[in-house]
């Protein structure tokens, strides 16, 4: 509908945050009537100002080069023990689902639980649109994926993903791996105009933004951002918007942190 897709009853845009422009009244309103509780809209892609709303992205890529030693050799070390490499839709539909009931379980704050029937319509989603799907394995075990929006010929969003806990743990270092193999292939080889990790973080249930920060230079782009609401969600968002830092119900406080991030107040 008009470039937009429905996911957890937010309406969201379709491809690159770039082509993404402000929506005209007429335009959130048809995508309402046609369900979901909100239209979330995106513009001004990678402008100057900082805002209270972003995209992660990485623009560049210089190897290992630009990296300190100490994340050098967690990749060198990842990849003596590791391997990353693009798996099939089926392996994903397979093993996926055990990999990533694991990774939320782990998660030092409870989110919206992506059970097996979200999963399902994640990859129902996924065959929709294009993608590409990488695994992690462990000789011939897979522990880890990402699955990867190519947004366009030259744009990509690093989307839903999972590693098994154990191996967060045991110095494999898969994020490092995964990571910069991913940088190496989409940034290094076929030349993108940039990779991204999503949009801020509304549930805050992972540290990785600030992990790819830190660790392998990416950075924010930072955009405008607008919500509309259906009308009783508008009325509910209002009421319960000055109770937001104790309300803890991850659906609810997940909206009301992308209220306060619209309204420049976090």
């Amino acid at each position: 509908m008009n470039g937009y897709y429905l996911y957890r009853k937010a309406w969201r845009f379709n491809s690159a945050p770039h082509q993404e422009n402000r929506l005209k009244e007429k335009e959130y309103r048809a995508l309402l009537r046609k369900g979901g509780i909100l239209v979330r809209n995106t513009y001004g892609f990678d402008q100057k100002e900082e805002s209270s709303f972003w995209f992660l992205i990485k623009d560049s890529f210089g190897g290992l080069d630009e990296l300190s030693s100490n994340e050098r050799n967690k990749i060198r070390n990842s990849n003596k023990k590791l391997t990353f490499k693009k798996i099939g839709f089926d392996l994903l539909k397979t093993e996926g689902y055990e990999i990533i009931k694991e990774t939320y379980s782990d998660y030092a704050v409870s989110d919206r639980p992506m059970n097996e029937k979200v999963f399902l319509e994640y990859l129902s989603g996924c065959q929709e649109k294009k993608f590409d799907y990488w695994g992690v394995f462990d000789n011939d075990r897979l522990i880890g994926f990402c699955a990867v929006w190519l947004w366009t010929s030259d744009s990509c969003e690093y989307g839903v993903m999972g590693i098994r806990p154990e191996y967060k743990r045991n110095q494999t270092y898969p994020y490092y791996g995964l990571f910069f193999r991913m940088n190496e292939y989409y940034l290094g080889e076929k030349h993108y105009r940039y990779v991204a990790d999503g949009a801020r973080s509304i549930t805050e249930h992972s540290n990785i933004q600030e992990f790819l920060i830190q660790n392998l230079r990416f950075r924010k782009a930072y955009c405008q951002l607008d919500i509309h609401y259906q009308w009783w969600m508008k009325i509910a968002v209002n009421l319960l918007y000055p109770f937001r830092k104790w309300l803890t119900l991850p659906p609810i406080k997940a909206i009301l942190n992308m209220e306060a991030m619209r309204r420049g107040k976090k």
